[in-house]
């Protein structure tokens, strides 16, 4: 496959790039926290300056384990379900889960802007479970596309920090009100790291974050489940181990000053 030029993602669309650097070089370790071919692909692929990010770390290949293991669990017991993923970016989770074998009756919606959804269908192969609808992911007219019979497990990887905190609030609001019964997926910064960005977080000294507006803590994430109706439940769900100090980090959650200022991940269940 001949290199397709990343630089036209800008903004917070290039961040799936970040993400992708992160995955991918975990992904290629002998002792990697994930395994994901199509991430190695798409980043050998796409010519970009990766090394403005920094040195890539564990910490989205982590994430990415989280998701898919509460995906697996909810597609165990509704195997026909609708799985969503918003903002999807150059997410590989449907051909992870795919392999494990708990896709086969599932459709998948991949929802992201436009740009990033043509690097999608230019890269990644095409199956006739996948729905593209090429749109933001508070264009809630993607909604009506979704069929939800079976249930619905909606992702927002890496999504809800970018957003201002009523919009964020209100697309858990509108998701809790269209698939009762579903559940919703979402990781979350500490507002210390909100504060940070809004003032310029700095990769390296070629690039800057976008502002992340939305930071909560672990137990304000779990505090929705009383604040938005629909919502019957919220569990933080832990980072899984990693190496060096991803190892220690899980053992450190019941020291209140680190579980308040870590990175957390939410699951929502809806009535």
């Amino acid at each position: 496959m001949s290199a397709i030029d990343g630089n036209g993602l800008e903004g917070v669309s290039a961040t799936t790039l970040w993400t992708l650097h992160n995955r991918a070089s975990e992904a290629k370790r002998s002792d990697g926290v994930i395994r994901d071919p199509w991430a190695v692909t798409l980043f050998d692929t796409i010519s970009y300056d990766y090394l403005k990010f920094g040195k890539p770390n564990q910490s989205h290949g982590l994430r990415a384990v989280a998701f898919d293991a509460a995906a697996r669990d909810y597609l165990t017991t509704h195997p026909k379900a609708a799985v969503v993923a918003l903002a999807e970016g150059l997410q590989t989770s449907f051909w992870r889960l795919d392999r494990e074998g708990v896709l086969g009756e599932s459709r998948w919606y991949s929802i992201d802007l436009p740009p990033v959804m043509e690097l999608r269908r230019r890269l990644l192969p095409r199956d006739d479970r996948i729905v593209e609808l090429a749109q933001s992911a508070l264009d809630t007219s993607w909604m009506d596309r979704v069929d939800s019979t079976h249930g619905a497990f909606i992702t927002a990887e890496g999504l809800l920090m970018y957003l201002d905190p009523d919009g964020a609030i209100g697309l858990i609001r509108e998701c809790a009100a269209r698939f009762p019964g579903g559940r919703m997926m979402f990781d979350s910064i500490p507002r210390w790291f909100s504060r940070r960005t809004l003032k310029g977080f700095k990769l390296s000294d070629r690039y800057v974050t976008p502002p992340m507006p939305l930071g909560q803590s672990a137990d304000e994430a779990l505090g929705l489940a009383g604040r938005i109706p629909g919502v019957a439940a919220a569990r933080d769900v832990a980072y899984p181990s990693g190496r060096g100090l991803f190892k220690a980090w899980p053992g450190l959650d019941h020291v209140g000053p680190i579980r308040r200022a870590r990175p957390s991940i939410t699951l929502l269940e809806f009535r």
